[in-house]
């Protein structure tokens, strides 16, 4: 676990994805271990599945804001949403996205064009320190509903082992503010969001 309790969280999706839910259990989670914690959110247009920005900060920042090249750590449930995030990103960040791209409507009806995700994993590996790209949509549904994708996201985020706090932790304040009928499913998937984690640097 990092020695580092100062740590600015910058999170990134599209509407439906649950960026909110998990900015919340980060949040709550750091709390649980006695950090002091802000955040905030911003949504435009979320319920039509438009982008949705939000940042955890951890070990006493007095404004939830974050500036570019601030972000300790960001974290995209969607890999588009990810590369137009990366200037936020600090030098020596780290990025943990899904690989999982949800195509807007432009793309779906042909008249768009979004860059392929190999194109955007060079471009995150040229600003980022350390970076993995898991399927976490996959991995939501291996669980039990592909929505847990973004718990996913967060126990990748705690292998990663940049948080001031693990899995534990994590897992603990899902049982805590989370519905108990969905339990099952979202500690599942943190478990397969930090394996996916612990695999990458195996590897």
């Amino acid at each position: 676990m990092s020695q580092t309790i100062r740590t600015r969280v910058f999170l990134t999706g599209v509407g439906g994805q649950g960026t909110l839910t998990a900015t919340k259990i980060l949040a709550q989670a750091a709390l649980g271990e006695g950090l002091a914690v802000t955040a905030g959110e911003i949504h435009g247009m979320a319920q039509r599945g438009g982008v949705v920005e939000s940042t955890v900060l951890v070990g006493g920042y007095r404004s939830p804001r974050i500036a570019h090249g601030e972000a300790h750590v960001l974290l995209g449930f969607e890999p588009l949403e990810t590369l137009r995030a990366l200037p936020y990103l600090a030098p020596g960040g780290l990025v943990i996205s899904s690989s999982e791209a949800i195509a807007t409507i432009g793309v779906s009806r042909g008249k768009e064009s979004c860059p392929d995700l190999s194109a955007i994993e060079k471009a995150v590996r040229a600003c980022a320190a350390q970076s993995y790209f898991i399927p976490a949509i996959s991995l939501g549904k291996a669980a039990g509903a592909p929505q847990a994708a973004n718990m996913v996201l967060l126990g990748a985020l705690c292998a990663a082992e940049r948080l001031p706090f693990g899995l534990a932790r994590l897992a603990e304040t899902i049982r805590a503010r989370m519905n108990p009928k969905l339990h099952d499913i979202n500690l599942k998937a943190i478990e397969l969001g930090a394996k996916a984690v612990c695999d990458a640097k195996a590897a």
